[in-house]
């Protein structure tokens, strides 16, 4: 088999926050209402650095009071406790490890979420956090990092068709890692073009040691409407 490591994007493929509150976003929401003019580096800011929400306040420059702070503090925590794994997600993890090929998650997320991940899919071979190596999506960096995380010889990303990577965001997961040599699969939970769960992805590349059926289908397709999705 060609395919030795693979990097699935984290929420929205992996796992799920059923209702996500975005604590982030709302500190962000605070400082338009105190008069902060938003600046467009500021979700990767929060992003590529290590911040609890205080200190993502303080760093824009935000004056919070003890009570909104604590609602914000709880909407993280809820966000948190709500966090489960995808059923299809677990399983094809587990089908893919037992063949010997070396996982990593390559996601975009504030530095909070991460433990959630670690916790609950605990077996990965590499965490490729935004947070943690201080580049996202679509950076080839990120890519890269998370790559070498699991060992992979990034000089060879453009031959063997060795590394692949999986996720719900069609440029960041799919588009953008073939731009670096990394065969890129669209995982669309709502049906249509693309693979519609992980088990399915996972019994393809299993299946053969070339690409899996949907790689020259998907190569061909195009989205007109790409999404954005960030865990913030």
């Amino acid at each position: 088999m060609s395919v030795k490591f693979i990097l699935f994007d984290a929420f929205g493929t992996l796992l799920r926050i059923p209702q996500g509150r975005h604590p982030y976003r709302m500190i962000l929401k605070e400082g338009i209402r105190q008069g902060r003019r938003p600046q467009p580096n500021d979700l990767r800011l929060v992003m590529t650095s290590s911040l609890s929400l205080e200190e993502a306040a303080e760093l824009f420059g935000i004056c919070m009071q003890h009570d909104l702070m604590a609602e914000i503090q709880g909407a993280l925590d809820a966000d948190l406790s709500s966090i489960e794994p995808f059923d299809d997600g677990l399983r094809a993890v587990e089908m893919l490890q037992a063949e010997g090929i070396k996982i990593a998650v390559a996601s975009n997320l504030a530095a909070p979420y991460g433990e959630s991940v670690r916790r609950l899919y605990p077996t990965l071979e590499g965490y490729g956090f935004s947070y943690a190596i201080g580049a996202m999506k679509p950076e080839p960096f990120m890519y890269r990092a998370s790559c070498e995380l699991l060992g992979a010889d990034t000089s060879e990303y453009f031959t063997g068709n060795q590394v692949m990577m999986i996720g719900d965001s069609i440029q960041r997961d799919c588009y953008a890692p073939r731009e670096m040599g990394i065969q890129g699969f669209f995982l669309n939970r709502r049906g249509g073009e693309g693979f519609k769960n992980l088990s399915d992805f996972a019994e393809q590349v299993l299946a053969s040691s070339s690409e899996p059926s949907q790689c020259q289908s998907l190569r061909q397709s195009s989205d007109p409407r790409p999404r954005v999705k960030r865990r913030v």
